[in-house]
């Protein structure tokens, strides 16, 4: 049975940022109109992630993700969302170089995708950016720890905020980001500790995705937590499915059968006075 809430009108970013402290905030990423449609049921938050070019196109990080492929994908998630908040992933190389950028494409993502807010990674440099932005009637999510799109300067997807120093960087990151105006933060891959303590000081809600129970909502690949990948397991991901095993275990079937002359049977079949 559904813990989901009743809605009586769709959620926006405002009602995101009125939770904190309140009610866990359920998000998960959505690439798919049919899976928008399923993850619409159940969540507050429904993430047009960048993970979609690993997850989707087969890349090996979100480096090579275009405005092209977020529009495609957005446009696509936006068909089956009518009640939770929509927030598309601004790709990399889209709004570091300068505000105006980041303006641009923000507006050309919500225009052409009727998201209700956008998400970008970094945290005191792009402070200026997220202010500018909200300032022109563009909802911002912030994300800060482990940022992808800087897995090349991090070293990798490893733990971040590991060390006082660290930690307090980050920590920093997160309320600058928050004094600039973003309703929200996704706090990735941090020690629980610290994603208490920026929960804790920060005015608004903390999306954690291995950053502990007491952020004020978690976050998962949608693909992760249904198990369609047997060979990914990060720490931070409980399956709560094994939807892979499921269709190979199906697809399979269909094989041997087809192999086999086992199908399609009669009733998988039409005859001269079978109706269509």
């Amino acid at each position: 049975m559904s813990a989901t809430p009743d809605r009586k009108s769709r959620l926006g970013p405002g009602d995101i940022r009125a939770r904190k402290g309140a009610a866990p905030v359920v998000c998960l990423t959505a690439y798919t109109t049919p899976m928008a449609k399923l993850v619409d049921r159940h969540c507050d938050l429904v993430l047009v992630g960048d993970s979609v070019g690993m997850v989707m196109h087969g890349l090996s990080s979100t480096i090579g993700v275009t405005m092209e492929m977020m529009i495609l994908h957005g446009q696509a998630v936006a068909r089956g969302v009518s009640q939770a908040c929509m927030v598309v992933d601004m790709p990399f190389g889209s709004y570091e170089e300068g505000r105006e950028q980041a303006f641009r494409n923000a507006a050309r993502l919500m225009a052409e995708t009727g998201c209700q807010a956008v998400k970008l990674e970094g945290g005191r440099h792009m402070a200026e950016t997220v202010a500018f932005l909200v300032q022109r009637g563009i909802p911002v999510m912030g994300h800060v720890g482990l940022t992808p799109q800087s897995v090349n300067t991090l070293g990798g997807y490893k733990v971040q905020g590991r060390g006082h120093l660290e930690a307090d960087r980050i920590a920093r990151d997160a309320e600058a980001l928050a004094e600039a105006g973003a309703f929200s933060v996704v706090l990735e891959k941090l020690p629980s500790a610290l994603g208490q303590r920026i929960t804790r000081e920060i005015a608004i809600p903390t999306i954690g995705i291995g950053a502990g129970v007491e952020c004020d909502g978690q976050v998962l690949v949608v693909d992760d937590m249904l198990g369609l990948f047997a060979d990914f397991r990060p720490k931070f991901v409980k399956r709560y499915g094994e939807l892979g095993g499921a269709a190979d275990a199906a697809i399979a079937a269909y094989a041997a059968e087809v192999r086999a002359r086992a199908f399609p049977t009669p009733e998988h079949s039409f005859g001269e006075s079978n109706p269509a």
